[in-house]
């Protein structure tokens, strides 16, 4: 299982951290001990002083696949839920001065936190999905996946040039405006849909 991210897919974060608009999407992975999930606490790493949450839609791979075109990308998931990609914003931008890669910002253990999944079907209206996240029970980040700048179809073709899809692959395709930092004591919640999908403590 890997964990494949898309960054810069909203204009108006992209806007917030006054990042350029990337003609393609940005693609970066985690490792598979990235992962947090069944609402486990998260313990704030002693390497950031800034640590931020990045909500983001997450797909889940139903099969493999490789140079997947557009018009069959629907065929490669079934499942979503709602994730944060936590970012060591401190480290990242030193390393991003430097022109170093930034994994060490963004893939270390317990940075891609996953909720309970919804399969697709259910969904009322899975050509535009709401999601949100709310820190000590007030709303931080909202958003509906129209405003994508890359759709799902999109993505899967894009990334399925470069590396083959597997079955039980996490697709995190970006976080919206109104990122911010947490501290030690937050709590963060994930809605999908306006229901609740994960809840877990900061430590």
């Amino acid at each position: 299982m890997k964990i494949i991210c898309i960054g810069r897919n909203y204009a108006a974060h992209i806007a917030e951290l006054n990042n350029e608009v990337p003609e393609r999407p940005v693609i970066f992975m985690k490792p598979s001990t990235a992962l947090l999930k069944d609402n486990k606490d998260f313990f704030y790493p002693d390497f950031t002083h800034d640590l931020h949450y990045e909500a983001e839609l997450v797909l889940k791979i139903s099969k493999q696949g490789k140079h997947i075109e557009r018009e069959f990308a629907h065929r490669y998931y079934e499942e979503v839920t709602v994730g944060v990609d936590f970012t060591a914003r401190d480290l990242q931008s030193e390393l991003k001065g430097k022109g170093l890669p930034w994994e060490k910002a963004k893939a270390f253990d317990q940075s891609a936190v996953i909720g309970s999944w919804k399969k697709w079907k259910d969904l009322q209206e899975s050509s535009n999905i709401r999601f949100s996240l709310d820190k000590n029970g007030q709303t931080v980040q909202e958003a509906e996946s129209r405003l994508m700048i890359t759709d799902f179809a999109g993505m899967i073709a894009e990334v399925s040039q470069y590396f083959t899809l597997q079955a039980g692959d996490l697709l995190f395709t970006g976080t919206p405006a109104g990122v911010g930092p947490v501290q030690k004591g937050d709590v963060l919640s994930g809605k999908l849909e306006g229901e609740e999908v994960f809840r877990f403590r900061i430590c």
